[in-house]
This record gives structure tokens, sequence and C-alpha cells, in this order.
């Protein structure tokens, strides 16, 4: 027999989800049946599989020992670094610089060194998380960006503010805004794009349409042209949708590809430039919060942004030709 007191981070969440993530050795099957025949129940009442849990509830669990032992733990965040660029954080949220050439997250290679580890390991080392203490949750990200896009990531401490912060950046009010350089100059040197971004899963590549069709997923890209030096243009973006490879591929289909972007782009002019991967930084976060955020209201108008940006401080310094 088993007796779970439902912690801050475990409320919430339906009973069947706690269950199946804080004692993965129980099947499904007999989860489900052990709740029809009361030998699952809450507050020592009898309960349902998508009942919401509450803090403090009780979770009494009637079943065989042998469905309760927990390998001996071996966390993979240790494995990774410590290096991790710390732009915001409090009690609830931690907002950081992601260096280009970092996953957020494990592959099908199965990285030990991701953001999300190193976040983890951050929040261990300062004793503000501890696997042992939870029983369902982790420290997780709000947002993702490629392995070779540098920026901003936020996540989230606890479940509480993961659950709004997810629930505001679906809602589109979390504002991003980038930073990227551009072969060529954009003319008109404003504009919004639209179109239809089709993906291909095994060329892991997308593709710009300017007519829908049955798959095709409607983006729209607002850009900026801040500067131009030579061939090359610095812009800032503005995501309206958010969708895979969206702005490489959405300003490589007005000619006009990212300097890097050996996906997207121009080889021979990468080549020259000595970068290899696509120039671009995700360099601002806007917290325009339009519904209650609840215990994240303090957010609410805070802005930030990343400076010292090295591509940036090259094309203006006439390294990038």
């Amino acid at each position: 027999m088993k007796q779970v007191v439902i912690q801050k981070n475990d409320a919430g969440q339906r009973l069947s989800k706690f269950i199946e993530k804080s004692f993965p050795a129980i099947p499904a099957s007999l989860m489900y049946k052990s709740i029809r025949t009361k030998n699952i129940k809450v507050n020592r009442k009898r309960c349902t599989p998508d009942q919401k849990l509450c803090e403090g509830d009780l979770v009494d669990i009637w079943l065989k020992d042998e469905f309760f032992v927990q390998p001996p733990h071996k966390y993979d965040f240790t494995q990774a670094s410590d290096r991790i660029d710390v732009v915001y954080e409090d009690e609830n949220v931690l907002i950081v610089n992601k260096p280009q050439g970092l996953i957020v997250h494990q592959d099908e290679q199965y990285e030990s060194d991701t953001l999300i580890f190193r976040i983890q390991k951050y929040l261990y080392n300062k004793g503000e998380y501890n696997p042992d203490d939870e029983h369902s949750f982790a420290p997780a990200l709000v947002n993702r960006i490629d392995r070779n896009t540098s920026g901003m990531v936020i996540s989230a401490k606890n479940a509480a503010a993961l659950r709004i912060l997810n629930a505001k950046m679906k809602s589109r009010e979390i504002h991003k805004k980038y930073l990227c350089i551009v072969c060529g100059r954009p003319n008109p040197p404003e504009a919004t794009l639209e179109g239809y971004l089709e993906k291909n899963e095994s060329q892991n590549r997308v593709y710009i349409e300017t007519k829908r069709s049955a798959t095709g997923k409607t983006i729209r890209t607002h850009y900026k042209v801040l500067d131009t030096v030579g061939q090359f243009s610095l812009v800032e973006v503005d995501l309206l949708t958010g969708r895979t490879h969206q702005i490489r591929a959405h300003m490589a289909s007005i000619g006009h590809p990212l300097l890097g972007d050996g996906k997207y782009g121009t080889n021979k002019i990468n080549r020259g430039s000595g970068y290899s991967k696509q120039v671009l930084c995700s360099y601002q976060l806007t917290f325009a919060f339009t519904t209650d955020a609840e215990e994240l209201n303090y957010l609410s108008g805070k802005r930030f942004e990343l400076e010292d940006i090295p591509f940036v401080k090259d094309f203006y310094a006439g390294k990038i030709q």
C-alpha cells in the first residue's frame, strides 16, 4: 500500500496523469481497474481517473509493493555543463540566453548537455529543485528555439507557473522578437509577409507556398530593416505565427535568406562570410498579458532585451563581407 500527499507542484492535474508519472511500473489497465474497484482512493473516497487533484489531497493506492519500487536515482541533468547565462530570475520564472549550437531538449541521439538539463542542474545546485521531493514535476521550458538559433528561452520553476505561461504563450500574450542578418536589402524595408508553410519531415525542412493546400499552415512574418552594410542587412523580425523554421524559410522565399543558413541560404555567400550557421537571435521578450495571469500578474508589461550580440557587433564593425 502507498499513500501520497499531493504537493503544490502535483496539484491541478488528473489523477490518472499523476499516477502515470509518479508510478510508471503500474500498467494503465491495472490503474483504471484499481480506480473502479476502489483500490485507489482520494481522501479515502471513491474517485475517477479524470478527478483533478488539489494540494493536500491524500492518494491511497492498495497494490503490491513491487509497483512502487523505484530504480536507483541517476539524474541525467548532472551530466550537463554548468555554463548558463541568466537574463532574469525570480521564484517562478527563469529566463536564460541560449548559445548557438546548444539543443534545448534531448533528441534521438540522447545528448546529455541540453538547455533544460543545464537549467535543472542550476536549480538543483541552488537547492531550488530536488527530484526526490517531486512526484511528477520538473522545471520545464515554455518556448523553444532551434539548436543553431541563439537567444532567450523561458523556463518555469513550478507547475503553476508552467501552466500559466504555456497558456499565455498559446494565446500570444508573450511577444518575441528576433534579430537576424539577411543577404541583400529587402524592399520594402518593412512589411508583413503572408503565406502557407508545408513541412517535409523526411527532409527536416519546410516550403513556403502562396496558395493554401490541405496540409499547409498559415504563416505571418513581420520584418523591419534596421540597417544595411555592404551586401547584408540587419533585420528585426516579429513572428506573428510560430512555425518550424518560419523566419529562415519566409525570408528566403522573398530572396533574402539568413546569412550562414545552409538549409535555406546560399552556401557560396556563407563560405565567404565565415558564418556556417544561421545568424538568428531571439533578442527581445515582452510579457503583454491581456487576461488574468494569477500569481504571475507582476510580470505583465516587463520587457527583456539582449545586448552585446556578437553578430551585431561584427556587422557594424565591418567584419561581415
